[in-house]
């Protein structure tokens, strides 16, 4: 049984009568007893929250940043009428409107009870307890109960690196001789043969087969097709750093976490080098592999992409580079592009990384990206008064070590893509078309 502030307020002017007679215990007690038949009756003449009949329905996934709708079936099965209250309870992290929902249904009556989330965080969003509360005829008080119904949206990463997608496929034509503008590139492969034009390289004439026919023939080249990538993505403690600002606009006073930034150039990355013919392989891994994709298919390939992602969460703890390698050589066999989305962490890449990591150098080729954190920058700058300048010593100690572990890294046979939040997933696509243009796949 639940209480209406109706019945309280009613409470609250009985006290004038008892106040005011000249016999108050027993004028207490008359109205007392009133106002208790009332509530009683209220009660019984309220409907039943067991009598409701709830199904969920909806999407099922939907990408950070843009709102779902999830439905919610009422049907009522009593036979009195239900009027009252429904709140369909979410995680605090789905944002949304209206959670209470005021609703009056005749027996044997259906209704459709929409909210709409606002996700502010990837993975899984669990619905809770749906609560059902019906008010009597007088408003006095009534029944409430809750059920349990359970539904699940899945919020995927929301690929907003996609906007450079266009104009990297337009420089990938280019390289393919899709477009006038032929290229030939150190390690390329052969793809056919064309009449001479004026302009082309004279060093491109094939002279064998332009002795066979009566016009000049030069040949036309097209980068490496067919090549081997395994993205990795390092979900341990260094990927949790909340980097940048928001820009899926859910949270502004908080950045994105490092992962959620190297997922985001994965996705592009990965969608670049599907259209160029490569076949693509996807791992996550701190101390064990949280998630992996392999032998996807180009067509399905981003979307087993964001499914495996949309559940990771970094973990707390330091990744074992030494684990990592060896799940990266079971799952490539011949020479691969092996691209790790880390943080150039000195004493993590000290004590991890470089240990082990001549062993994929010495078969594969290995590209590092990793997310500069754009405050640093900032306080760098900084000149203003005492504490700004001793932030701005930590600050350039920090650019000098994360400098030093890249050259490290250079020198090791290794390729650095260390980029602010936003620049990453275009520059480490750009760095895999350069690659893919002077054949060092």
């Amino acid at each position: 049984m639940v209480l209406t502030g109706r019945a309280g307020l009613i409470a609250l002017l009985c006290a004038l009568p008892v106040v005011l007679s000249p016999y108050p215990a027993a004028t207490f007690a008359v109205l007392a007893a009133l106002l208790a038949v009332a509530v009683l009756a209220d009660v019984a003449l309220a409907g039943s929250p067991r009598a409701l009949e709830l199904t969920r329905g909806g999407p099922t996934s939907a990408r950070l940043g843009q709102p779902v709708t999830a439905e919610l079936t009422v049907r009522n099965s009593g036979r009195a009428r239900f009027r009252g209250l429904v709140r369909d309870a979410w995680a605090p992290s789905a944002r949304g409107a209206p959670r209470v929902h005021r609703v009056n249904i005749a027996a044997g009556q259906r209704v459709l009870l929409e909210t709409e989330l606002r996700p502010v965080r990837r993975g899984d969003q669990v619905s809770a307890l749906v609560t059902a509360r019906a008010i009597g005829p007088l408003g006095l008080a009534g029944r409430q109960g809750s059920h349990r119904v359970p539904w699940q949206i899945r919020i995927l990463p929301p690929f907003l690196s996609r906007k450079h997608l266009p104009s990297r496929l337009a420089r990938l034509r280019e390289l393919e001789g899709m477009t006038p503008v032929l290229i030939r590139g150190q390690g390329t492969e052969f793809d056919s043969l064309r009449e001479y034009v004026v302009g082309d390289d004279v060093r491109s004439i094939d002279w064998r087969a332009t002795a066979r026919r009566a016009d000049v023939v030069v040949r036309t080249w097209r980068p490496e097709r067919d090549r081997r990538m395994l993205i990795v993505l390092d979900t341990g403690r260094t990927s949790a750093g909340r980097v940048g600002v928001d820009p899926t606009g859910s949270d502004p006073a908080t950045g994105w976490p490092r992962l959620d930034w190297s997922m985001d150039a994965a996705l592009l990355l990965a969608a670049l080098a599907a259209r160029a013919g490569d076949h693509v392989d996807f791992l996550a891994h701190d101390r064990e592999t949280c998630a992996a994709v392999v032998n996807a298919s180009r067509t399905e390939l981003l979307a087993q992409l964001v499914a495996a992602m949309a559940p990771l969460e970094p973990s707390l703890i330091e990744s074992d580079a030494r684990a990592m390698v060896a799940a990266v050589q079971r799952r490539v066999r011949r020479r691969a592009l092996v691209v790790l989305l880390t943080d150039l962490n000195a004493s993590a890449i000290d004590e991890g990384l470089l240990k082990v990591l001549p062993q994929l150098t010495a078969k594969h080729r290995v590209i590092v990206a990793a997310v500069a954190d754009p405050r640093v920058d900032t306080l760098a700058a900084g000149r203003a008064d005492a504490v700004e300048v001793y932030d701005a010593a930590a600050a350039e100690r920090a650019r000098n070590d994360r400098r030093a572990v890249a050259s490290r890294l250079r020198a090791m046979g290794v390729d650095v893509v260390d980029a602010p939040p936003e620049d990453l997933a275009p520059d480490l696509a750009d760095h895999y078309l350069a690659m893919k243009a002077a054949g060092r796949l």
